[in-house]
C-alpha cells in the first residue's frame, strides 16, 4: 500500500525578527509582535506534529492579513526545509518573550512618576482653589459692604434734600404774590415720609455701629423691619396722592411767569442741586420706595449664608418686596376710587352728547339683567358681607342727614330767638328793680352768652357735619357703580373663555368690591364715631352754656325776686312757674289755630293746586300725602322732593318688603320716598268764597281758606257783622312788587287781582302801610265784632 504524500505547499509566511539593538522597542511595540507571531508558531507545530488537517489543496493567507512591520519577510522554500524553519520560529519566539521583561520593569518606574507628578498637580490645583475661593469672599465683603454704605449714604441724601424741598422751597414759595393756589396739596403726606426715613436713621445711629462690623447688618434689618408698617403707611398715601402732585405742577406751566418765578424761588433756595422743577424732589420718595427691595437683594446676593444675620436679611428683603406689591395694589384701589367715585353735574346737553351705541347696549343690558332679576328668570349673585355693609352705610348716611336738619333748624330757631331784641324797647320800668334785672340779664345773653354758644355751634357741629355730609357721595356713587359694574359681571361670569375687555370687566367689578369691603367698614366706624364726638360736643357746648348763665345769675341773685327760697323751693318754684307758662302758652296756640284754623298740611302753590287735582283723579283723595321735610335720594328709584310736595302713595313697601319706604307717584315721576316723611293731607271741606270781600256764607261766622275771583263785586261798607281779613301763613317776598307777611297780620285788601287779573295774587296793605303782592290762598278772614277806638280798622 503506498504512502500518501503530505501536499507541499507552494510558498508560506515566515515572520523573523529583526537583529536587536541596544535601544529595547516600546513594550507596546513587542507585545504586538507576539500576538502577531504566536499563531503562526502555533499552526507550524500542527504540521510538525504530523497532522491530517492541512491535507488538500493548497493553503494561501491573504494579502491584507499579512503583517505589515519591518521585521516580517516572505521566504521561498521547498518542503524539505519545513522542519528548519520550525527551528527557527521557535527560536525567534523565545527571543520576543525575553524582550518582555525589561519593557515591564520600565513601565512600573513611569507610572509612579506620573503619579507624583499628578498629585502635585492635584495639590497645586487645590491651593489655587483656595486662594481662589478666599478672594472670591473677599470681593464679595466687599460689595456688601459697598452696598450697605450705599444704602445708608443715599438715606441721608435723600432725606436731606426732601427737607430742602418742604422748608426751604416750600417756605420761598409761600412768599410769592399772589400767592399759589393749592400749594399745600403738592406737599400733602410728604411729612410722614420725611418723619419715617429720620426714624430709619435714627435707630441706625442710637446703636454706634460701623457698616463695616458684623452687627450693623443685624441691626440695619431689625430696624427696617420694626418700621415697615410705619414705611408703608407714610409711602402709600403719598404715591397714591402723586398724581394730584403732577397734575398741579402742570396747571403751573400752563403760566409762563408764575412758572418762571417758580423755577427761581428753586434754584435760588438749592443752588448745589441744580433743580429747575418741584417735581424733581417730589418723585424721589417714588423712586426711594422702589430702591429698597433692589438694594437689600444686592446686600443679600453678597452675604455669605453662614453669616448670622443671614436669615434675618432674607426677610428683610422679602418684606421689602411684599411692602411695594401692597402699595402698588393700593394705588391701584385708590385709581379706581377716584375714576368712579366722582359726582359729574351734567347738563343735558352733555348727556345727549354722550349717547352712543356703544353706552345704549350697555344700559340695555344692564336693564334686562335687573328685569330678571326682579322677576326671578335669573338668580341675583348674593355677597351677605357687602350687603350687611351697604345697608349700615345707608341707615349711617340717614343719620347724618337727619342730624344735621336738626342742628340747622336748632340753629334757625337760636337766630330768630336773637333777632327779637325785646330789652331795647323802653317800657319804663326804671322804678322796678326786678324788670330792670331782668332786662340785663336778657341784654347779657343776646349780645354775650348767646352769640358765643351759636358761633361755637357752627364751628364744632354745623360745619363737620356739612364736611361728613359731603363725604357721603364719594361711598354712595362707589355702590352704584358696584352694582352697575355686578350686572356686567354676571352676564360674563359663566362664559369660559373672555375676551380682553370682558376680563376688564371682571377686574373692575372685583377691585371695586375689595375696596368697598375693605374701606366702607372704616369710613362706617369713623362716621360714628365723628357722630357720636359731634354729640358728646353740643352736651358740651350746653354744659358751658349753662355755667355761663349761672355765673351771669349771681350777680344778680340778690335783686330778683324768689331769690331767698333755698335751692328746693326756688327749683320747685321754677318748675311751677314754667309748667304754668307753658300751659298758658298752649292754650294761645291753640285759641289762634282755631282762629285761623290752619290745615295740618302745608299751604299750596298754583303749580302744587294743579298736581293735587291730577294725583286725586288718578289714585283718589285716601291716597294724596304731603312732604314734611326735604328728601335726598341716596338708592336707586329713590325721589329727590322738598318739603311740602304731594306725592299719592302707591304701594306702602318697596320691592324688598321694607315697609320704611314707600312708591309714591310725584305727579309724573314714580320711585321710593321714606315714609316718616310723609304726612296724610287734610283737604278743605268746603269750598272758598268766591272773593275775601264783605259777601259771607249763611251762617255769618264760618271760618275758611280763600282764592278770588276776577268777577269779584268791589268792597263796599255795609254793616255788621265786621270781618277782618288777616294773614294765614308766612310768606317771604321774593322781589319789590311782593309784601311779606307773617300768620295772623292783619291786611287791606286793595285788589283781588293782578294787573293781568289773575285772581292767584291780590293786592295788599299791610299794617305799616306797605303795599304789594301776596297769593290769594295765603289770606283768610275771620268775623270779628267792632274794636277799640284806634284798632286798625277792619273791612266792612
Amino acid at each position: 500500500m503506498e504512502v500518501p504524500r503530505r501536499l507541499q505547499p507552494a510558498s508560506f509566511k515566515l515572520a523573523l525578527p529583526k537583529q536587536a539593538s541596544s535601544n529595547l522597542p516600546p513594550l507596546s511595540a513587542v507585545e504586538k509582535l507576539a500576538e502577531e507571531k504566536d499563531p503562526v508558531k502555533g499552526n507550524w507545530r500542527d504540521g510538525k506534529d504530523g497532522t491530517e488537517e492541512e491535507v488538500g489543496e493548497e493553503s494561501f493567507i491573504p494579502e491584507e492579513e499579512m503583517i505589515d512591520s519591518d521585521v516580517s519577510v516572505f521566504v521561498e522554500a521547498p518542503a524539505e526545509d519545513l522542519e528548519r524553519a520550525g527551528e527557527l520560529l521557535d527560536t525567534n519566539l523565545s527571543n520576543v518573550e525575553n524582550l518582555n521583561l525589561p519593557s515591564q520593569r520600565t513601565c512600573s518606574e513611569g507610572s509612579s512618576i506620573a503619579e507624583e507628578k499628578s498629585l502635585e498637580e492635584v495639590e497645586e490645583a487645590r491651593r489655587r482653589s483656595e486662594e481662589e475661593e478666599v478672594a472670591a469672599k473677599e470681593r464679595a465683603a466687599q460689595r456688601q459692604l459697598m452696598a450697605i454704605e450705599e444704602l445708608v449714604q443715599t438715606e441721608r441724601n435723600y432725606l436731606r434734600l426732601l427737607q430742602i424741598s418742604t422748608v426751604t422751597i416750600r417756605s420761598n414759595l409761600q412768599k410769592l404774590q399772589p400767592p399759589l393756589a393749592n400749594l399745600d396739596s403738592m406737599f400733602l403726606h410728604i411729612e410722614e415720609v420725611i418723619d419715617v426715613s429720620g426714624r430709619l436713621l435714627s435707630l441706625l445711629d442710637q446703636k454706634q455701629v460701623q457698616p463695616g462690623d458684623p452687627l450693623f447688618l443685624e441691626t440695619l434689618c431689625d430696624s427696617f423691619l420694626s418700621l415697615s408698617s410705619d414705611i408703608e403707611a407714610g409711602y402709600r398715601e403719598y404715591l397714591a396722592n402723586y398724581n394730584l402732585i403732577t397734575a398741579l405742577e402742570n396747571s403751573y406751566k400752563q403760566k409762563e411767569a408764575l412758572w418762571s418765578e417758580i423755577v427761581k424761588v428753586i434754584k435760588t433756595s438749592a443752588p448745589e442741586v441744580n433743580a429747575t422743577s418741584l417735581s424733581f424732589f417730589l418723585v424721589m420718595p417714588v423712586q426711594r420706595i422702589a430702591r429698597y427691595p433692589l438694594l437689600l437683594q444686592t446686600i443679600r446676593k453678597h452675604t455669605d449664608p453662614s453669616h448670622p444675620a443671614y436669615s434675618l436679611l432674607e426677610q428683610t428683603a422679602d418684606t421689602a418686596v411684599a411692602l411695594n406689591c401692597r402699595i402698588n395694589e393700593y394705588k391701584r384701589f385708590r385709581e379706581v376710587a377716584d375714576k368712579y367715585k366722582k359726582t359729574e353735574t351734567l347738563t343735558i346737553k352733555d348727556k345727549i352728547n354722550r349717547f352712543n351705541s356703544h353706552s345704549i347696549a350697555k344700559k340695555t343690558a344692564r336693564l334686562s339683567q335687573q328685569i330678571k332679576h326682579e322677576t326671578g328668570i335669573a338668580p341675583k349673585l348674593v355677597d351677605e358681607e357687602f350687603d350687611a355693609l351697604e345697608g349700615f352705610f345707608y341707615v349711617l348716611e340717614n343719620g347724618i342727614l337727619e342730624l344735621l336738619e336738626n342742628v340747622e333748624t336748632y340753629l334757625h330757631h337760636l337766630q330768630r330767638f336773637l333777632a327779637c331784641k325785646t330789652e331795647e324797647f323802653d317800657l319804663d320800668m326804671d322804678g322796678e328793680k326786678p324788670a330792670v334785672s331782668y332786662k340785663e340779664i336778657t341784654t347779657a345773653l343776646r349780645q354775650w352768652i348767646l352769640p358765643t354758644f351759636e358761633k361755637r355751634m357752627r364751628t364744632l357741629i354745623h360745619k363737620p357735619l356739612c364736611a361728613l355730609r359731603d363725604l357721603l357721595a364719594g361711598p354712595r356713587n362707589l355702590i352704584r357703580k358696584r352694582l352697575d359694574k355686578l350686572l356686567d359681571f354676571e352676564m360674563i361670569e359663566a362664559r369660559s373663555t373672555l375676551s380682553y375687555e370682558e376680563q376688564a370687566v371682571a377686574n373692575t367689578y372685583r377691585t371695586m368690591n375689595t375696596l368697598l369691603l375693605n374701606e366702607l367698614p372704616q369710613f362706617n366706624g369713623l362716621a360714628v364715631q365723628m357722630m357720636w364726638s359731634m354729640l358728646g360736643t353740643f352736651s358740651c357746648l350746653h354744659r358751658d352754656m349753662s355755667s355761663d348763665m349761672e355765673q351771669l345769675f349771681q350777680g344778680f341773685a340778690q335783686q330778683l325776686p324768689h331769690s331767698s327760697l333755698d335751692p328746693g323751693a326756688f327749683w320747685e318754684w321754677a318748675d311751677c312757674a314754667v309748667l304754668e307758662g307753658a300751659r298758658r302758652l298752649e292754650t294761645v296756640c291753640r285759641s289762634v289755630e282755631e282762629t285761623l284754623n290752619a290745615p295740618s298740611a302745608q299751604p299750596l302753590s298754583p303749580s302744587s293746586q294743579r298736581r293735587l287735582k291730577q294725583l286725586t283723579q288718578t289714585h283718589g283723595s285716601g291716597q294724596i300725602y304731603q312732604v314734611s321735610g326735604a328728601v335726598v335720594g341716596s338708592r336707586d328709584l329713590d325721589l329727590t322732593l322738598s318739603r311740602g310736595e304731594l306725592v299719592a302713595i302707591i304701594s306702602q313697601a318697596d320691592s324688598r318688603g321694607d315697609k320704611k319706604r314707600w312708591l309714591v307717584d310725584a305727579g309724573g315721576r314714580r320711585g321710593y320716598a321714606p315714609s316718616s316723611k310723609l304726612i296724610r293731607y287734610h283737604q278743605a271741606t268746603e269750598d272758598p268764597p268766591p272773593s275775601p270781600h264783605l259777601t259771607l256764607p249763611e251762617g255769618g261766622a264760618g271760618v275758611r281758606r280763600h282764592s278770588y275771583s276776577p268777577d269779584s263785586r268791589p268792597m263796599t261798607a255795609t254793616s255788621l257783622p265786621c270781618f277782618q281779613v288777616f294773614a294765614g301763613y308766612n310768606f317771604v317776598a321774593r322781589g319789590s312788587h311782593e309784601v311779606s307777611l307773617r300768620a295772623g297780620d292783619p291786611v287791606r285788601v286793595l285788589e283781588p287781582h293782578d294787573k293781568r287779573g289773575n285772581p292767584e295774587w291780590s293786592l295788599v296793605e299791610t299794617r305799616v302801610g306797605q303795599r304789594g303782592y301776596v297769593p290769594s290762598n295765603y289770606l283768610a278772614i275771620v268775623p270779628i265784632s267792632p274794636g277799640p277806638t284806634g284798632a286798625y280798622p277792619p273791612h266792612r
